[in-house]
């Protein structure tokens, strides 16, 4: 195993055990209403992170109207399933969703069977750099905002490639770096999330250039990243005696600190946000 493949495998394991930590799963749980745990798309300053989270998958969703009732969809990175709730719910698809985080997995798990969706969403325990899935098993590949917790990103591209159906899309947000970005900006965010990069819009357009898939659409939201992440400050802030009570003094600290960084670096356009839509080759 190369220097390289470690590095790429540590980011893996801080990234499963940071989410499977009591704060950071009490914290995403309690802030962004369990349900989803991404950036939102806000229509204003104070508007309620669980509407805006849920704005962003309906924007999503409505890349995928073309597709059938029981469509099979492959969430990556998905969190607390509620992307795929909202597909099974208003679209008739249906889902597999592939998560690191075990304790995440589980409040997914526990939702579906609250809701009666557990025969049309299934849960599984793993990362999107080694796809537990079947070649060619999927019509669509689902991600928010989690390929840049990979330190094997074209690897990523290249799973979700192997998994989709031909003529199969992938859609998905990721927070990005700006191309020619200051490295001193950038600095504190990509300590933060324990990276020495995150990806960008020409980085993910060359591996998808590589696979000589169809880009579909690219949608630059970027100024949405710093509403998101200006608005979980504010709301960590509101809520501060309630989240004492389930986050530790350090995360509470450490997360302002770190949202701070990401608002700070956003505003000096170091960052990026958008929707990427991919197409495999019919």
């Amino acid at each position: 195993m190369t220097n390289s493949d470690t590095l790429a495998d540590s980011v893996v394991d801080q990234a499963r055990d940071y989410y499977d930590s009591g704060d950071a799963d009490n914290f995403y749980y309690h802030v962004w209403g369990g349900e989803d745990i991404h950036i939102g798309l806000y229509e204003s300053p104070d508007e309620p992170i669980l509407d805006a989270s849920r704005r962003t998958v309906e924007h999503i969703g409505r890349r995928l109207d073309h597709r059938p009732a029981n469509t099979s969809v492959l969430d990556i990175g998905a969190g607390y399933g509620g992307a795929a709730r909202y597909l099974v719910e208003q679209k008739n698809f249906r889902v597999t969703c592939l998560n690191l985080s075990t304790v995440q997995n589980e409040r997914n798990r526990r939702r579906n069977a609250e809701l009666g969706l557990s025969d049309r969403i299934e849960v599984i325990d793993g990362s999107f750099e080694a796809v537990p899935m079947p070649d060619a098993s999927v019509d669509v590949v689902w991600s928010q905002d989690a390929i840049l917790h990979s330190g094997r990103r074209e690897q990523v591209f290249r799973e979700v490639d192997r998994v989709l159906r031909p003529g199969g899309d992938f859609v998905f947000t990721d927070p990005m770096q700006a191309e020619g970005v200051d490295e001193a900006v950038l600095a504190p965010v990509l300590a933060r999330i324990h990276l020495a990069s995150m990806g960008s819009f020409e980085a993910y357009r060359r591996f998808a250039a590589a696979l000589d898939w169809e880009e579909v659409q690219i949608e630059d939201l970027s100024p949405q990243l710093v509403n998101h992440y200006a608005r979980v400050k504010q709301v960590l802030e509101e809520r501060e005696e309630e989240l004492k009570q389930v986050c530790t003094d350090d995360y509470r600290e450490r997360m302002k600190a770190g949202l701070d960084h990401w608002v700070k670096a956003g505003r000096q356009n170091a960052l990026a946000w958008g929707i990427l839509h991919f197409r495999k080759p019919a």
